[in-house]
């Protein structure tokens, strides 16, 4: 099974790429929200993704659907344990940030769920009932643009205490602490998108 992929972009369709590794080219679907942070990324750029690998008896051509994070993958096999949303469904349905998605499922915001691709009303439903209470580690996903919108001298450990504080309820002692045991697992973080992640990986169970 294919886990993840690291290689250089051939090509770009519009909910899918070409990726070449060690000579071979794979064909990996991927939400509009990865797409839109591969937009900077030109034939020949190097290119990474955790893949979730999906194929069933119903569905023997297997099929390749890539994340930037690994917790975007985990989201993701969350969503699909939705009654009524398939692996095809759910990757044409994650048209905005999954950390706003997450956001939305624990506050029971319908209407933001509606937003997405394909979801009506009583599907909106269905994600909240199966999934309220489980998503509150996903709301630490940002976009994959965040650091393009921002100035350059920005501090971005500080925007990670100010999303862990301002919008997920840590105290600032506790923040401060997330943030400093991620950089000292890993010191090679340069990003808000790669300590988020980092801080992440230490919630999983």
């Amino acid at each position: 099974m294919i886990g993840y992929l690291e290689g250089k972009l051939m090509k770009k369709e519009q909910d899918r790429i070409l990726l070449l590794v060690n000579h071979v080219g794979y064909e990996v679907l991927v939400p509009v929200v990865v797409l839109e942070s591969l937009a900077q990324k030109t034939t020949g750029d190097e290119v990474s993704l955790y893949i979730y690998y999906y194929q069933t008896d119903r569905q023997p051509k297997p099929v390749l659907i890539g994340f930037n994070l690994e917790a975007e993958k985990e989201f993701f096999q969350y969503f699909i344990s939705v009654e009524a949303i398939g692996p095809l469904k759910a990757v044409k349905a994650l048209n905005i940030s999954i950390g706003d998605i997450a956001h939305a499922i624990e506050n029971g915001d319908i209407k933001i769920l509606k937003q997405l691709n394909g979801i009506g009303e009583r599907t909106a439903h269905k994600i909240v009932a199966t999934l309220k209470g489980k998503m509150n580690k996903f709301a630490l996903i940002q976009h994959a643009s965040l650091e393009e919108q921002l100035p350059e001298d920005e501090d971005f450990v500080q925007i990670v205490m100010d999303v862990l504080v301002s919008q997920l309820g840590y105290k600032t002692t506790d923040a401060r602490q997330l943030i400093g045991e991620a950089i000292k697992r890993d010191p090679t973080v340069a990003t808000a998108e790669q300590l988020f992640d980092e801080i992440y990986r230490a919630q999983r169970p």
